[in-house]
């Protein structure tokens, strides 16, 4: 990892230098590709900070941290930008992550014998029964069961409406028009 860095109000010690390097490098085996590293590190009264910005990897990862001693402030901000670049690189593998789950899928289809376009046609379906209420009385009845969604028509319209619950926590209705 390349290693910029610099002291503000502090003399310029060679220890510090060789000391922050050294514990950046080991947090190339989280990154991929090369990285940049800026430290900036500096003292007031009696508050020592250090701050680390890296730059790689297609991450932007910044820590600050104080203390009273400049080692423990930079062995603190390290163990930070650790747990944010493990987190970032978490966030990536979930949103790719399709990928063993597909294989897992098709590992099930060869164990039941389905070829390549029956597995395409296999649907599961599942019957609901549906009564008819209005909108309240859905959401009502949404709030008792940990159902996502409920299917029910609408005693105003007559219609088949689906009622859902958002990942905020809120409700939606899809409602069929004509």
């Amino acid at each position: 990892m390349q290693t910029s860095v610099t002291f503000k109000k502090i003399d310029p010690s060679d220890p510090l230098r060789k000391y922050v390097s050294d514990k950046l490098d080991r947090m190339d085996k989280y990154l991929n590709n090369p990285a940049e590293a800026s430290v900036v590190l500096s003292v007031e009264k009696f508050r020592h900070c250090a701050e680390i910005n890296i730059v790689g990897d297609r991450l932007n990862i910044f820590g600050k941290e104080e203390t009273e001693d400049m080692y423990s402030a930079i062995d603190m901000v390290l163990d930070k930008l650790e747990k944010q670049i493990k987190k970032s690189k978490q966030k990536n593998r979930e949103r790719r992550g399709g990928g063993h789950l597909k294989a897992q899928g098709e590992a099930i289809n060869e164990a039941r014998g389905l070829s390549e376009d029956d597995r395409e046609r296999v649907v599961m379906i599942q019957n609901i029964e549906y009564k008819p209420m209005d909108i309240d009385e859905a959401i009502m009845q949404m709030d008792l069961v940990n159902d996502n969604f409920l299917v029910f028509t609408n005693a105003k319209s007559d219609r088949v409406n689906v009622l859902y619950r958002r990942k905020d926590g809120n409700y939606g209705l899809i409602q069929p028009t004509v």
